[in-house]
C-alpha cells in the first residue's frame, strides 16, 4: 500500500494542474497509462476531460474548503455526530429541533465546498425551460423572486439563510438595492464576502453572522425580505416567520422558496418516510412541513398571504432534472451520473493521499443519498423544493 501511495499523491496533484490548465487529451492519456497499475482511471476519462473543460473551480477549491472551518483532523468527529441527529442513524426529530443550529452548522461546514463545486453560487433549484441551461434557469428564478416583490433601486433588502450569496448578488444587481444577508455558518460568510468583493457589491451588499429565529435587527428595519430554500431549516415555522415579519417594514412584503412535503404524501407509507429522511439528512432538515402547514404558519404570524403555489406543477421540465441519473447534460455535467461518479473517485483520491479531510467520503455519501431521495421524492410528486408564497405586513 505504502509504494503505490506517492503515485496516487502524484496523480492527484497531476489531476489539479489539469483542472486549471489547457493541456492536452494526449497528455492525459500518456498520463493515466503510466499509472494504470497503481489505480484504474482509464473509464472516467472522457467525463473527467469533460469536466475540466466545463469548470471554473476545480479540485483545488474542493479540497480546501472541504469541512468548512471545522479542524481537518476533527472532519470525521463532526461527521459521526451529525449523522447521529438523523433517524437512520437512530437520531429523532425532537433533537434535531433542539439542537438545530448544531446540526445545520455542521452541515454547512462539511457540503459547502461540495455544493459551490456541483452547483456554483446559488444553492437552489428552479423551475426549467427547454432550451434553458440549468444555471440560465436559477438566474430567472431569483429574477422572479425580485419582481414579485416589486423592488425599486435603494431600497434595503434581507435575504433570511443566503448561503454564501449567490442570489443575494444577482438579485442587488438585477434591482440596484442593497442587500442584507443573514447566516448562522462562519464558513459560508467569510466565503461570501470574498465573492463580494470579487463581484464588485461588496458596498452595497453586506452578511450578518446570527440566527435567523433570533435576528439581530431592529423593528420595521427592511424593505422587503427573502428566502431562497433555507427557512426549510428552521425548527419552527411559526417562530421563523415572526421574526421576519418583526423586521420587515409595514405594508411591505416577504417571498420565499420552500422546501415542502406536498399532499400527496402518506406519512404511513415506508418508501414515503424512507424518501423524506434521506432529504432530510441530505440537506441539514429537522423536519419537512408540508405545503399546508407553511401556509397555516405565515397567517399565524400576522401575514396576508397575497398568492401561493408549488411552482413545481407547471415547470416544463423538471426541477429533479439535473439530478436524474438517466439524464445528461454537458452544462452541468458535475451533478449528472457520469460527473457524480468522477467526483466520488475524485474525493476519495484525495481522502487517500491525505489532501483532504478523512470523512469526506462519507459527506459525499449522504449527500449522493439526498440526491436519490429528491430525485425520488420528485417523480412520485410528495416533495417539492419550490412552493412559492407572496406574502405581505399589514399597514
Amino acid at each position: 500500500m505504502q509504494s503505490i501511495q506517492p503515485a496516487l499523491r502524484y496523480v492527484a496533484t497531476s489531476l489539479f494542474t489539469l483542472l486549471h490548465s489547457s493541456i492536452s487529451l494526449s497528455f492525459i492519456e500518456t498520463l493515466l497509462r503510466f499509472y494504470r497499475s497503481s489505480i484504474d482511471l482509464r473509464s472516467c476519462l472522457f467525463t473527467w476531460t469533460i469536466s475540466v473543460e466545463m469548470s471554473k473551480a476545480g479540485a483545488f477549491d474542493l479540497a480546501s474548503g472541504l469541512g468548512g472551518k471545522i479542524e481537518k483532523d476533527d472532519v470525521l468527529s463532526a461527521v459521526d455526530k451529525y449523522e447521529k441527529y438523523h433517524a437512520s442513524f437512530g437520531g429523532v426529530e425532537e433533537d434535531r429541533k433542539a439542537n438545530y443550529t448544531d446540526m445545520v452548522n455542521k452541515y454547512y461546514d462539511l457540503v459547502t465546498s461540495f455544493y459551490e463545486y456541483g452547483w456554483g453560487e446559488s444553492f437552489h433549484f428552479a423551475p426549467r425551460w427547454k432550451g434553458e441551461s440549468l444555471r440560465e434557469s436559477i438566474k430567472r428564478h431569483e429574477h422572479f423572486l425580485a419582481l414579485q416583490l416589486g423592488l425599486k433601486p435603494g431600497q434595503k433588502v434581507l435575504d433570511v439563510g443566503c448561503g454564501i450569496g449567490g442570489p443575494l448578488r444577482e438579485i442587488a444587481r438585477f434591482s440596484s438595492t442593497s442587500v442584507m444577508g443573514i447566516n448562522n455558518n462562519e464558513y459560508q460568510i467569510t466565503r461570501g464576502k470574498a465573492l463580494n468583493r470579487f463581484a464588485g457589491v461588496d458596498q452595497t451588499c453586506d452578511f450578518t453572522k446570527a440566527d435567523f429565529m433570533k435576528m439581530p435587527f431592529p423593528e420595521n428595519n427592511f424593505d422587503a425580505v427573502y428566502a431562497i430554500e433555507a427557512t426549510c431549516h428552521a425548527p419552527d415555522a411559526v417562530g421563523c416567520y415572526k421574526e421576519i415579519f418583526r423586521v420587515l417594514k409595514p405594508g411591505q412584503s416577504f417571498a420565499a422558496y420552500e422546501w415542502c412535503m406536498t399532499d400527496a404524501f402518506d406519512p404511513n407509507n415506508q418508501e414515503h418516510q424512507k424518501i423524506k429522511a434521506e432529504i432530510e439528512i441530505g440537506d441539514g432538515l429537522p423536519d419537512i412541513r408540508s405545503t399546508r402547514q407553511c401556509l397555516a404558519a405565515l397567517k399565524e404570524a400576522g401575514f396576508e398571504v397575497i398568492w401561493e403555489q408549488d411552482l413545481a406543477k407547471d415547470s416544463p421540465l423538471s426541477w429533479y432534472l439535473p439530478l436524474d441519473t438517466s439524464h445528461f447534460s454537458l452544462s452541468s455535467f458535475r451533478l449528472t451520473a457520469a460527473g457524480r461518479f468522477f467526483t466520488k473517485n475524485m474525493v476519495m483520491a484525495l481522502e487517500y493521499v491525505g489532501l483532504a479531510p478523512k470523512g469526506s467520503q462519507r459527506v459525499q455519501s449522504f449527500l449522493e443519498k439526498a440526491a436519490e431521495g429528491l430525485v425520488a421524492g420528485g417523480k412520485k410528486e410528495i416533495f417539492t423544493p419550490m412552493y412559492f408564497f407572496l406574502a405581505r405586513k399589514p399597514q
